[in-house]
């Protein structure tokens, strides 16, 4: 499979078999302690550079349609620019798209993962056939809100028959303005999106709530904004998992409230190792070194101390 799907240097990828069988020794180390893994499917879209694509060529997008020049793109030999006018995709290469969803799937399902979720979230690929800032298409995969959702329609098809839905989730960010996105008026875009992924019957859905949007960048917590949780919980029947800026209380508030099902973390869960345990005992939580994200080594992933270590230094 050629890979299209990534944009940033050191980014894993599920398309060789060399990288299935690395992938198999997480997992294995994963189930070895009692846990379980899902997978996330990714294809950042227009949300790469030429440097990482086969032969130099444009990435690729619903539209040829660059993320504004505020927003800043980095090389594969790290330099800093802005990002190129992706190439749109043909009809018929959306369906090779899909396929190389349903691919990817297949080799988690190999590589012995407990589940997937799709990622159709922070302005990559699936958020960019949704939003009509970065579609604008013509045919059957853009104009009208039905068409624009078809992809990620497509893609959940393709990805619950290999894995059965119960074992896949999606992800969503409805109001998020990461990497250039954003849709003028969510509510009518993501109320039929989400009605729509409900008759599946998945997993799960997860929101990344909108006060947290762009934080893959720098820290962020917008005010006076919407919450996906709350506006949409009533269209989903499932499991909804929410995630951006939740601490202990936040968290607690959203379960008790009903709002959603389960609460994500991610930063924190960088430097709090025993995340859970601290969270059960009100601990208080080491704030993560965000200069060290991204960097290729465990030095800010794997070094951070755990409460009881803190306690006796």
């Amino acid at each position: 499979m050629v890979a299209t799907g990534f944009g940033n240097p050191g980014v894993p990828g599920i398309y060789s078999e060399a990288q299935i069988a690395g992938w198999r020794e997480v997992v294995d180390a994963v189930h070895a302690k009692g846990g379980l893994i899902f997978l996330q499917l990714w294809h950042v879209g227009r949300v790469s550079h030429s440097s990482f694509q086969p032969d130099g060529a444009l990435p690729v997008a619903p539209s040829a349609v660059a993320i504004p020049a505020e927003f800043k793109c980095m090389t594969a030999d790290g330099k800093v620019v802005e990002y190129e006018t992706p190439r749109a995709l043909e009809t018929a290469e959306v369906a090779l798209m899909v396929d190389a969803y349903r691919e990817g799937a297949k080799n988690a399902l190999a590589a012995g993962f407990d589940g997937v979720e799709i990622h159709g979230a922070n302005g990559y690929l699936i958020e960019q056939f949704l939003q009509s800032r970065s579609n604008q298409r013509t045919d059957r995969y853009g104009g009208g809100i039905e068409n624009r959702v078809r992809f990620l329609l497509e893609v959940t098809q393709a990805v619950t028959e290999v894995w059965g839905a119960d074992r896949v989730g999606v992800r969503l960010s409805p109001y998020g303005i990461a990497n250039g996105s954003g849709e003028a008026d969510p509510m009518p875009l993501y109320s039929h999106a989400i009605k729509a992924l409900d008759k599946f019957g998945l997993a799960y859905l997860h929101f990344i709530e909108p006060r947290a949007s762009g934080t893959g960048r720098a820290d962020v917590d917008w005010q006076n904004v919407p919450s996906a949780m709350v506006l949409y919980r009533p269209m989903w029947s499932g499991v909804l998992i929410s995630a951006g800026n939740f601490v202990g209380d936040s968290a607690e508030r959203a379960l008790a409230e009903g709002h959603a099902d389960a609460i994500a973390f991610g930063r924190y869960f960088i430097s709090n190792p025993d995340l859970p345990r601290r969270l059960q005992r009100g601990y208080p939580l080491t704030k993560y070194n965000r200069a060290t994200f991204y960097g290729g080594e465990e030095r800010g992933y794997t070094d951070y101390p755990v409460h009881d270590e803190l306690a006796q230094a």
